[in-house]
């Protein structure tokens, strides 16, 4: 059942998508531990392809906006180094000590799809900078599920993962953003749905922050 393009979930299904969280979890923590220097970013789409893979899951990012069997991605993850933004195809780079990696992905189990993604150095960090900025968006996460309650809007969680960001900032004495038009969104049976989830907004504006939240799959 859907209303306004956001699809409704029971209980159960909720169970379901938790299940295919959980795999999409021990996926990744399987593409941490394959992050070293000298690792190419395909020895670490690996990894995560062969936990999905053994889970008796499959990827939602393999192949996806394909036409006819062509031109979708062509990975299990999306491997972005440094100030790669979103969306990195994996191949032969070798990451070397003091990369940062985002490992993105995503998987299918029993027709319910799970996506989530992970920021880690590789080997030290380069900077202290990056160790901050690092802490200030889990930070922001957190602020954002917090946000999440009976009565409140989206815009309640989008403002709160804003603020949160803009008060880190100001103390560590930087000044931190979000790339404009990026967020969150919502998962289920497809892995792209409503509602999108900004990291920008404005108190009291939008649908129902609770129901919102519930249909989104948060594995780790």
């Amino acid at each position: 059942m859907a209303d306004r393009g956001i699809e409704y979930k029971t209980r159960g299904e909720l169970q379901a998508m938790r299940a295919s969280g959980l795999v999409l979890a021990k996926a990744i923590q399987a593409g941490r531990a394959a992050v070293r220097p000298g690792a190419t970013t395909a020895d670490v789409d690996a990894a995560v392809a062969g936990v999905i893979a053994d889970a008796g899951a499959v990827s939602n990012f393999l192949n996806y906006g394909s036409h006819g069997g062509t031109g979708g991605f062509p990975a299990t993850i999306c491997a972005s180094v440094n100030d790669e933004v979103v969306h990195g195809i994996p191949g032969s780079r070798v990451l070397v000590d003091g990369d940062l990696l985002s490992i993105d992905a995503g998987c299918v189990l029993d027709g319910w799809h799970s996506d989530s993604a992970v920021s880690v150095h590789v080997g030290e960090p380069s900077a202290m900078a990056e160790v901050d900025l690092l802490n200030a968006t889990e930070l922001a996460m957190w602020a954002g599920i917090a946000a999440v309650r009976a009565g409140g809007r989206l815009g309640d969680v989008s403002w709160a993962i804003q603020t949160s960001g803009e008060k880190s900032g100001a103390q560590d004495g930087r000044r931190y953003g979000s790339v404009s038009g990026y967020g969150g969104h919502g998962i289920g049976t497809a892995m792209h749905m409503e509602p999108f989830i900004p990291n920008q907004g404005k108190r009291g504006k939008g649908v129902d922050s609770l129901l919102a939240w519930r249909l989104r799959s948060s594995p780790c």
